[in-house]
């Protein structure tokens, strides 16, 4: 067996360590994908604009709602209303610990911050781990403007300490946790300058104001990441991340190990697909459907938000391009989209956890997710496009389906096939789904890339030599 060296491995695996490390929250996820999408050719379109003059076949384009979610679509040359559209569909939000909108806390002798739980979390992952703050904040301009900006503190700033287990002897039988009173991070050690914060003028605060709402020395911080006064933060959404970068790991190169894997490695790939496909020497002969990625944020909660699966976004794509009742329709019927989340890998500790035949191992290609009771999409038509797909990569397909025994997960798919676009919902196989580190497989990065190239080469082919109805 050839081992490799630590400062190897796939090629595409290392791009996405590189994405994810850069994108802490989803604010920095689609500004990093929109990155991408610009150095590919992409021009930004803004919802609140008449895209009839803006779009012309051929064309490269995105929008972005609330920093959080990303739309980015090709148009074909031969493109027209009624045209289909061929879709990538993920989430960029990931569970984690966010700031409370008032978190100043003081005791015995610490500074804390308030925070709450987002999504279903393994939160014991986060405990002991070297912490800091990214988001985005709203600041004040000497022009009377304001402006979101995002954030990033680069070292360990907080921490979760367990409890040293002298004080509980049996915390390895029997370890729970209080979400609200045992699970606050602790910031520093108070200092004397700190000890008359709370002492502030309430009356003498603006309602916009945030000063007294938490530390000064937190504020003070993240006023100085972003060059501006603390008094000229007025508001801002941060959540806790872990420090410590994504990596290759195992013997051959063949694990990352990251935070936020469900479902930033389903994004980056989406991103890369369609950016090389843009970028492709055929791109300006293209001839089929409008090829098109959606980040979606909130998927970790049920995507019940503006820039969520069940918001408008993509509908309002696919109205935008097809604006009559008949083009739409006909648009939805020669759609088709791939949900793409992350899928649960056989874990060799727990292989009772998986049904027999359905046990997808990490690196083994793409994972189809199939469900009787539709917490996945695929049926025998969308996962036969999506075999077809793959097999034209040379790629490896294996299936999931969940025990009878146990509760099916979902994602944005689901929701997405409301409309009545053909929807498979497919994903890479990874562990510790929801932890504060995950892991996945690195050569399962370009069977992902390989699947959504697939799509957008090849499926209006497909679906003009299939016949359903």
């Amino acid at each position: 067996m050839q081992i490799m060296s630590p400062t190897t491995g796939p090629e595409a695996a290392r791009r996405l360590l590189t994405f994810v490390n850069a994108s802490p929250t989803p604010f920095h996820a689609v500004h990093e994908a929109i990155a991408r999408l610009e150095k590919a050719g992409f021009s930004k379109v803004l919802e609140n604009e008449s895209w009839e003059d803006n779009i012309i076949p051929g064309g490269k384009y995105y929008f972005s709602r609330n920093q959080a979610a990303l739309v980015a679509f090709t148009l074909p040359r031969n493109w027209k209303h009624g045209t289909g559209v061929s879709v990538v569909a993920t989430h960029v939000d990931s569970p984690n610990l966010k700031v409370r909108p008032v978190s100043k806390k003081t005791k015995e002798g610490y500074l804390q911050v308030g925070v709450e739980t987002y999504g279903g979390g393994i939160w014991h992952s986060w405990l002991d781990r070297d912490l800091s703050l990214a988001g985005r904040v709203v600041t004040a301009h000497s022009d009377g403007s304001f402006k979101s900006k995002l954030v990033k503190i680069d070292r360990p700033l907080l921490r979760i300490p367990t409890l040293a287990i002298h004080l509980d002897r049996n915390i390895n039988e029997n370890f729970k946790f209080n979400q609200e009173t045992e699970f606050v991070p602790i910031l520093s050690q108070v200092v004397t300058s700190q000890l008359n914060e709370s002492s502030n003028d309430q009356e003498a605060q603006k309602a916009s104001s945030v000063q007294n709402n938490h530390h000064s020395a937190m504020l003070s911080l993240l006023a100085s990441e972003l060059s501006v006064a603390p008094e000229e933060i007025h508001d801002f959404e941060l959540s806790l991340f872990d420090t410590q970068p994504s990596v290759l790991g195992g013997l051959n190169s063949e694990f990352v190990f990251s935070p936020r894997l469900d479902n930033q490695y389903s994004s980056f790939c989406a991103v890369e697909a369609l950016a090389q496909n843009a970028t492709a020497p055929g791109f300006s002969s293209f001839e089929g459907n409008v090829n098109a990625i959606a980040l979606f944020n909130h998927e970790e909660i049920g995507s019940v938000s503006s820039s969520g699966a069940e918001s408008s976004l993509l509908p309002s794509l696919i109205s935008r391009l097809s604006p009559t009742p008949s083009t739409l329709a006909q648009s939805i019927s020669q759609s088709f989209l791939i949900s793409a989340d992350m899928g649960h890998a056989v874990h060799p500790n727990y292989t009772s956890k998986h049904e027999d035949n359905h046990k997808p191992s990490m690196n083994g290609g793409v994972v189809i997710k199939t469900n009787a009771k539709q917490k996945y999409t695929s049926d025998a038509v969308t996962t036969f496009i999506t075999k077809q797909l793959i097999a034209r990569k040379g790629g490896k397909v294996q299936e999931f389906e969940v025990r009878n025994d146990m509760a099916c997960g979902s994602t944005v798919g689901p929701m997405l096939s409301k409309s009545g676009i053909k929807t498979v919902d497919v994903g890479a196989a990874m562990l510790s789904m929801h932890s504060c580190r995950e892991t996945a497989g690195s050569h399962d990065v370009q069977h992902m890339i390989d699947l959504f190239v697939s799509l957008f080469e090849n499926y209006a082919e497909l679906e003009n030599n299939l016949t359903v109805d």
